[in-house]
């Protein structure tokens, strides 16, 4: 059984940029019960639209009868700064003005969602963290808790995520926000602004989710005289639909900026320097379809993170494969729970020479 909660920081948050939020409040959820040790914690860090119930959109890894279930582990999975479900973000009320900040929120980075992280494991007094997990923009969200923390996280399991985005990425949103822009009421400072635009923008990231195989056979029409009204289409303005009845367009434009901005190597010597700050024992899981983090983006994590090992696994589903392929998951991220750090150099699941 889970259990939402809300955090109130009573303390100013200043963020990569200089600027401050006041009157913070933390989204997030738990389930289970911290044992004696306080070893059993398993921390989640969401991906881009994703909420803090991760046993609603992680189910088969995160269950009741799954690998990671409230039975063996206290798991505490937080909404991040600048979502929509519960953590501050654009559209709370700014204690300035009385108003919502729309696109006078403070733009914010990864390393910033990362520091929400900590400030609410101070809060719950948590000291070591046995499994940190993410995948995408929630990996970006661990790689920089485990850099920033080393000594806190024990195990770290890292999914279809990268050291830095890449230009494909950031081209990628930056598309999406193109889109939003065009509809212009974005800019007229109401929570249903840039709703068309949302719509657009989310009809183009399933593109880079999955991938031509994905539909051509999910989507493929059985009739060869149709010459409109496809499948596909109906496919892509349903998604849309689904995703601007849950969100707004406002934590997307800022969301999909703080992926951008993710680059470990920044006010660091370098990439490489900073993945070797990483003391986890490391899992570091790509998918060969994945169009948007290609496995060479976790390959590269996997070869300068010290303790590392790499699987990847194969996938109909592209990108989103990290999310729907529990079974593969659970499998190996079974073994790798199980592997002390003795036993790291003996494991051969795909290693990084």
């Amino acid at each position: 059984m889970s259990n939402f909660h809300l955090y109130k920081h009573n303390k100013s948050l200043k963020l990569e940029s200089g600027k401050s939020i006041q009157n913070l409040e933390i989204a997030y959820h738990t389930y289970g019960t911290l044992n004696k040790k306080k070893d059993n914690v398993v921390w989640v860090c969401h991906a881009l639209t994703a909420n803090s119930d991760v046993f609603d959109w992680w189910k088969g890894l995160f269950g009741d009868n799954d690998l990671f279930n409230p039975k063996d582990y206290f798991i505490i999975c937080p909404n991040t700064l600048g979502s929509p479900y519960g953590t501050t973000n654009p559209l709370s009320i700014n204690p300035a003005t009385g108003s919502s900040y729309f696109l006078s929120f403070p733009q914010f980075t990864v390393k910033d969602m990362a520091l929400i992280h900590q400030i609410l494991a101070d809060h719950l007094s948590i000291q070591t963290i046995q499994v940190l997990i993410g995948g995408s923009l929630g990996g970006q969200q661990a790689l920089e808790w485990a850099i920033e923390k080393p000594k806190k996280i024990k195990k770290l399991i890292l999914l279809a995520t990268n050291a830095f985005h890449s230009p494909w990425g950031i081209a990628n949103n930056e598309s999406q926000r193109l889109a939003i822009a065009a509809d212009r009421t974005f800019y007229a400072n109401s929570a249903d602004g840039g709703k068309k635009g949302l719509k657009a923008a989310r009809s183009m990231a399933l593109l880079s989710y999955r991938t031509y195989e994905t539909y051509g056979i999910s989507q493929q029409e059985i009739s060869t005289d149709k010459k409109d009204d496809f499948r596909a289409s109906s496919y892509q303005n349903h998604q849309g639909d689904k995703l601007v009845i849950r969100y707004n367009a406002f934590s997307y434009w800022y969301l999909t900026k703080a992926m951008d901005s993710h680059n470990l190597g920044r006010k660091r010597e370098s990439i490489e320097y900073a993945l070797r700050l990483v003391e986890s024992q490391t899992l570091v899981v790509g998918v060969r379809s994945d169009l948007l983090f290609p496995p060479d983006e976790q390959k590269y994590l996997a070869k300068h993170i010290p303790n590392a090992d790499y699987v990847e696994i194969d996938s109909f589903y592209g990108h989103d494969g990290f999310l729907v392929e529990t079974e593969l998951l659970t499998r190996e991220m079974a073994a790798f729970l199980k592997q002390s750090p003795e036993e790291k150099d003996i494991r051969t699941l795909h290693k990084i020479a």
